[in-house]
């Protein structure tokens, strides 16, 4: 059965569908050797490029959908690369085989907290799509005076350049003086939009952390620069929430408490030797090691071996 090809892209991990589309109407995709364009139809047994490199086309059978919670820290970008060498959240994440990881929306970067990636590009793109109003949650600390009418306004709506925006939640969470804490909750996101609406009213946002995606928490035992494999359970909840079929395996390894606290205190020890080289390759000096050789180490297997059993799966 065929379908559309920047689905079938996205399913394999090569962008999510909205990346796929620009990457398509851009003719960087040939099919059986003739440009695509956007709309096409392909079968799994075509041959598939983008930008001349061949993509090993994966049906709904053989992928196996990963998902990643990564505790951005302030500072990086949401970029794969960047021109001026600043760091990026693609640094850190572990490297796999046939697929590469999707970041679900973005955090600006002075924004800190949970980020999800994920294999399957389908995924990604329908949790992004407001449609879907799925919520996220934010601890958000504002300077300057907040008084019952603006926390009415931001609930109600205030008009922003891009159309108007509202708190689905807004929550005193303390403070003092002119520093105040609260949890806010959106359904989309928009760029900068927590910012925004809080300048709107005349006051400025100092500290940003997203703390939840849909009923995903912020793991509070991760460290800022780390990450966690979710599980079967929470990616059948996120991949139910969007309305996708259900996993009937997954790739997550269980750990007992004693493996989680070793592999914990060893993220802690690459991020804080990360962080070290980043700053000495700002100040134009040698680094201790390669930026890049402080990642975690891979989940890959070695040459010659799958990571599962190749097995046909059926799902539910």
């Amino acid at each position: 059965m065929s379908e559309k090809l920047q689905k079938v892209l996205a399913r394999s991990g090569v962008g999510s569908r909205r990346e796929m589309e620009t990457v398509i109407s851009a003719g960087r995709v040939t099919v059986d050797g003739k440009v695509a364009h956007l709309g096409d139809r392909i079968n799994a047994n075509q041959l598939v490029r983008v930008d001349g490199h061949p993509v090993k086309i994966a049906t709904e059978e053989e992928q196996v959908c990963r998902v990643v919670a990564y505790h951005k820290p302030e500072g990086e970008i949401c970029t794969r690369t960047d021109p001026d060498g600043r760091p990026t959240v693609f640094d850190r994440l572990p490297n796999i085989r046939g697929a590469r990881w999707i970041a679900i929306g973005r955090l600006d970067i002075n924004t800190s907290g949970l980020l999800l990636f994920t294999t399957d590009g389908e995924l990604a793109n329908r949790l992004m799509h407001p449609k879907f109003e799925v919520e996220r949650e934010y601890s958000v600390r504002v300077f300057g005076e907040v008084n019952d009418a603006i926390i009415q306004r931001l609930r109600i709506g205030v008009e922003l350049e891009d159309g108007k925006a509202n708190f689905k939640k807004i929550k005193a969470m303390g403070g003092e003086g002119v520093n105040r804490w609260f949890n806010v909750v959106l359904t989309e996101g928009r760029n900068r939009e927590v910012r925004r609406m809080w300048e709107s009213q005349g006051t400025v946002v100092n500290r940003l952390i997203r703390i939840r995606y849909g009923d995903l928490l912020l793991p509070k035992h991760l460290p800022a620069g780390g990450y966690t494999e979710m599980g079967l359970e929470d990616v059948n909840y996120l991949r139910k929430l969007v309305h996708l079929s259900l996993e009937t395996e997954s790739l997550a390894k269980a750990e007992d408490r004693d493996e989680r606290r070793r592999r914990m205190a060893s993220i802690k020890r690459a991020v804080r030797k990360y962080q070290v080289n980043q700053k000495l390759v700002e100040k134009g000096e040698k680094p201790a090691a390669k930026p890049r050789a402080d990642k975690p180490k891979t989940d890959e297997k070695k040459p010659g071996k799958t990571p599962f059993k190749g097995k046909s799966r059926t799902r539910i």
